[in-house]
C-alpha cells in the first residue's frame, strides 16, 4: 500500500512538472494582457467580472472538458490528438467518407501543435524575462537578447536528454505554484472581498452589460488555459489519477490564488496593470522571482519540445510524414528521443516569434488561433469517438459535447479577430506543416498505386524461378517490400545482376497501425511460401519504436532462423520522377520527390545493421 502511495505521489509530483508547467506560466501575461488590451474600462466592476470569467473559464474548459470528460477517451492508455484522431477513426472505418473526413481534420489539428509549439516558448520565456523592466526600466534593451539566449541555451541541451533534469521538474514547478499562491494570498489578505468574484453571477453580468467588449476580451482570456490540450496529451506518461489530483489539488487552487490576487492588486493600485504580475512581489524578491519565471516557462516549453518530437515520430509512423532522424537519449525509457531536424526547426521559428513580435504583449496577438481550433477539433473528434466507440445513445453525446463545442466556437470566433495582429503566424506554421504531411500521405499513395500496377505476384514468380532454381547461397536474405505479396524490387535486382538466392529468404512488409501499441505476441505474422521462403508482416502501433532485427528473433522455432552475423538485408532505394498527368499538382509532385529524397535512410529508421545493408535503386515517376 504504502510503495503505490509513494509510486502515486511520484507521478502526481511528475505531472505538476511536465503536464502543468504551461498553463502554470499563463499567470504571467493572461491578466495584463486583459487589462492591457484598452477594451476593458478600469473599475472595480470590471476587475471583479474579469476574474470571475477567468475562473470559471478555467473550470469549463479545463476541470469540466479535459479533466472529466477527454481524459476518459484514452487510446489504449495514451492520450493525445492523434491518439483520439485513431480511436476516432477506427470507431467509423465503416464510414469511409466520414473517415477520411476526421483524418484530414485531425491531422490539420495536429499540424497547428508545431504553430502552438512556436508561440508557446517564445511567450512564456519573453514574458518571464520580462520582469527585469519591473526591476529597472534599464533592462528593458535586454530582454530580448536575454530571451534568445535562454532559448538557444533550451534547444542546445535537448540532445543530452531529459533524463538527468528531467528529475527536478516537478520540485520546481511545484516551487513556482506554491510562490505564486503565496504571492497571491499576501494580496487578498488586504482585500478578501475579492474572493467574491468566485461567484459566477460576476462573469455573468459582466457578459450582459459589455457583450462587445466579452466577445473581443475572450481572446485574451484564452491566454490563461494555454497548455490545456498537455493534459490529455501526457495520458500516457502519467494516468488519468495522478493529472486529475495535481490539478484539484494544487494546479487550480494556486492558479486561482494568484490570478485573484492580481485583481487584489489592482483593486488597490490600478498603476500595477502594466505587469500585475511582477507588481505583487516585494523589491527584494523581483530578481529571484525573475529566475524562477524564466526557470519555470523553461520547463514548460521543454514539455512542449519533448511533445512535438513525440508527434513528429508518431506522424511518422502513421505514414504522414518522410521518416527523420531520431536519436535516443535514455538507454532506460525508450521514449524520451530526440529529433535534430526538429529541434533546429523549431529553434528558428521560435527566435524569428521573438524578433518579429518582440514582446509578450505583441505575441499575445498570435497566440489563440491555433490553440482554440485544436480544442474545437478535439470537442468534434471526441464527440464521434463516445458515439461510435462508445456507443452513446446520440442525445448523450451532443448534450456531453455541444456545450463545450459552443464555448469552444466563441473563443475560436475571438481570436480570429487577432488574424491580421499577428494571429497568421501560427496559422501559416500550421498550414505548412499540413501541406507537407498530406503531401507526403498522397504521393505515397501514388507510389504504392504504381508499383503494385507494375508488381509481379510473389508466389506465381517463386514458382517460375524454382523451375530451374539459381544457385543458392549460405545465410538470410531479407528483402523489404511495402506491398505484402508481390516482388520486391531488390529481387528482381538481385537475381538479374548476382544470379543467386540465399538458403532463406524473408519478404518483410512493416505495417504501422492506429493504435499506440501492439505487443510482442502480436508482433509477426508469417506465411510460408516454400523453398525455405517465408512472407513475414511485422506489426507496430505509433508509438512503438521500430526495431527489424528484434522482431525477427521472435521467428527462432518457427521454422526459420534469422542470425545475426548470416543475414543481410536488401532494400530498394526509390528515386522519385514528378511526370505531367493525374496525381498531383505539378508543385506537389516535386516537393514530394524532394522530401523522399532528403528522408532518412530505411535501413537507419529500422534500426538494421550498416554492415548488413545492400540497397539498389530503381526510379518510380508519379
Amino acid at each position: 500500500m504504502s510503495a503505490s502511495r509513494s509510486s502515486l505521489a511520484a507521478l502526481t509530483l511528475g505531472a505538476i512538472g511536465v503536464v502543468y508547467g504551461d498553463i502554470g506560466t499563463s499567470v504571467l501575461y493572461a491578466v495584463k494582457e486583459i487589462f492591457g488590451s484598452g477594451h476593458v474600462p478600469f473599475t472595480h466592476a470590471n476587475v471583479y467580472g474579469i476574474l470571475s470569467i477567468l475562473f470559471w473559464t478555467l473550470t469549463v474548459i479545463v476541470s469540466l472538458k479535459y479533466v472529466a470528460l477527454v481524459l476518459r477517451a484514452d487510446n489504449n492508455g495514451e492520450g493525445g490528438l492523434i491518439a483520439m484522431l485513431a480511436l476516432a477513426s477506427t470507431a467509423v472505418k465503416d464510414r469511409p467518407a466520414l473517415r477520411s473526413t476526421l483524418l484530414t481534420v485531425g491531422i490539420f489539428g495536429t499540424s497547428l501543435f508545431y504553430g502552438d509549439g512556436v508561440i508557446t516558448p517564445a511567450i512564456s520565456v519573453l514574458s518571464a524575462v520580462e520582469g527585469l523592466e519591473v526591476v529597472s526600466p534599464h533592462f528593458r534593451h535586454y530582454v530580448v537578447p536575454i530571451t534568445l539566449l535562454v532559448l538557444f541555451i533550451l534547444f542546445v541541451v535537448q540532445k543530452r536528454g531529459t533524463s538527468g533534469i528531467g528529475r527536478f521538474f516537478g520540485p520546481v514547478t511545484l516551487t513556482w505554484f506554491l510562490t505564486i499562491a503565496a504571492l497571491g494570498v499576501v494580496q487578498i489578505l488586504d482585500h478578501p472581498e475579492i474572493l467574491g468574484a468566485l461567484s459566477p453571477l460576476h462573469a455573468l453580468r459582466f457578459l450582459w452589460e459589455h457583450p462587445g467588449t466579452s466577445f473581443i476580451i475572450l481572446g485574451a482570456v484564452v491566454l490563461c488555459v494555454t497548455g490545456a490540450e498537455a493534459l490529455y496529451a501526457d495520458l500516457g506518461h502519467f494516468g488519468k489519477r495522478p493529472i486529475r489530483l495535481a490539478w484539484f489539488l494544487v494546479v487550480m487552487p494556486c492558479l486561482t490564488l494568484n490570478y485573484f490576487g492580481q485583481g487584489a492588486l489592482l483593486l488597490a493600485d490600478p498603476e500595477a496593470v502594466k505587469n500585475p504580475f511582477f507588481n505583487m512581489a516585494p523589491s527584494w524578491l523581483l530578481l529571484p522571482l525573475v529566475g524562477l519565471a524564466t526557470l519555470a516557462t523553461v520547463i514548460a516549453s521543454q514539455a512542449l519540445i519533448t511533445g512535438a518530437f513525440s508527434v513528429t515520430k508518431q506522424a511518422i509512423q502513421l505514414g504522414y510524414l518522410p521518416r527523420l532522424k531520431v536519436l535516443h537519449t535514455s538507454v532506460r525509457h525508450t521514449g524520451q528521443i530526440y529529433m535534430p531536424f526538429v529541434n533546429w526547426g523549431l529553434f528558428t521559428a521560435i527566435v524569428l516569434a521573438v524578433v518579429m513580435f518582440r514582446s509578450s504583449s505583441n505575441l499575445a496577438a498570435a497566440y489563440g488561433i491555433a490553440v482554440t481550433l485544436d480544442m474545437l477539433i478535439t470537442t468534434v473528434l471526441t464527440f464521434y469517438v463516445i458515439r461510435y466507440a462508445w456507443k452513446y445513445p446520440l442525445w448523450v453525446c451532443l448534450a456531453a459535447t455541444g456545450f463545450f463545442f459552443l464555448v469552444d466556437l466563441a473563443f475560436f470566433s475571438s481570436n480570429l479577430l487577432k488574424l491580421f495582429a499577428g494571429g497568421w503566424f501560427p496559422l501559416l506554421i500550421g498550414g505548412a506543416v499540413f501541406t507537407l504531411m498530406m503531401t507526403w500521405k498522397r504521393g505515397r499513395e501514388l507510389m504504392l498505386e504504381k508499383q503494385h500496377a507494375e508488381s509481379i505476384e510473389l508466389g506465381s514468380f517463386l514458382d517460375a524461378v524454382f523451375i530451374a532454381p539459381p544457385a543458392r547461397v549460405e545465410g538470410t536474405a531479407v528483402f523489404l517490400t511495402a506491398d505484402a505479396g508481390t516482388v520486391p524490387a531488390a529481387l528482381l535486382h538481385n537475381l538479374k545482376h548476382n544470379k543467386v538466392l540465399h538458403e532463406q529468404n524473408l519478404f518483410v512488409t512493416v505495417r504501422a497501425h492506429e493504435v499506440p501499441w501492439i505487443g510482442l505476441e502480436k508482433r509477426l505474422q508469417i506465411e510460408p511460401l516454400g523453398h525455405d521462403c517465408w512472407q513475414v508482416i511485422v506489426h507496430y502501433g505509433f508509438k512503438n519504436d521500430l526495431d527489424l532485427p528484434e522482431a525477427l528473433e521472435a521467428l527462432r522455432g518457427r521454422g526459420c532462423e534469422v542470425g545475426p552475423m548470416t543475414t543481410s538485408y536488401f532494400l530498394s532505394r526509390d528515386v522519385v520522377v514528378p511526370t505531367l498527368g493525374s496525381g498531383m499538382m505539378p508543385w506537389r509532385e516535386k516537393l514530394f520527390a524532394q522530401m523522399h529524397h532528403n528522408a532518412s535512410a530505411a535501413a537507419e529508421f529500422l534500426n538494421l545493421p550498416s554492415n548488413a545493408v545492400i540497397e539498389l535503386g530503381s526510379k518510380v515517376e508519379i
